[in-house]
């Protein structure tokens, strides 16, 4: 598949976003699909720190002490093998509803792509963010998203340049950060 051809069906990562940041970043891929990642590298040098499920889940309830006290606890957070970007999300926060005696309780769990293991603060956090405010606001509305620049006031752009990373993997197929 030539590069330009190659750059157009690369943006499903991009697909919400207005189409003169599109055509910003088609044009870019059509002169070298590779192109995106010395700019992502320029804006973010380095990778989180973060290498287990354990630290992983202090690094939310940080995130969640900070932001979400009076939230439902959160049982569970993992770096997940099995999520495929493309398939599901970023990351998942499900809620499993167990009967316990005559009572109903709720087990929160987030799991985070293993892809974001090796990836900057940044895109983790966005992540991180975005799953933690399912525990107060479910759907992806307009509460949802004030809810999530609060907790990250560079939400969006974060969101962005992770969807640039996404398009960068697929049209040059190379990571960008190593463990």
């Amino acid at each position: 598949m030539t590069g330009a051809l190659h750059a157009l069906s690369g943006l499903a990562y991009l697909s919400s976003y207005p189409a003169g940041i599109r055509d910003q970043v088609s044009a870019l891929l059509a002169q070298d699909p590779a192109a995106l990642g010395p700019l992502l590298l320029r804006r973010y040098p380095q990778a989180h720190a973060v290498r287990t499920d354990k630290a992983l889940y202090q690094y939310a309830m940080d995130l969640k002490s900070q932001h979400l006290r009076n939230a439902d606890a959160v049982n569970k957070v993992v770096f997940d093998n099995k999520i495929h970007v493309v398939r599901h999300a970023l990351g998942l926060h499900s809620t499993v509803a167990r009967v316990q005696g005559r009572k109903l309780a709720a087990r929160h769990e987030i799991r985070i792509a293993a892809l974001f293991k090796q990836a900057p603060e940044e895109f983790l956090r966005m992540i991180v963010v975005h799953e933690l405010a399912h525990l107060r606001e479910r759907e992806h509305d307009k509460a949802f998203y004030q809810l999530c620049q609060h907790m990250e006031p560079h939400y969006h752009q974060y969101e962005l340049d992770v969807r640039l990373y996404l398009t960068h993997m697929e049209s040059s197929g190379e990571r960008l950060w190593d463990a």
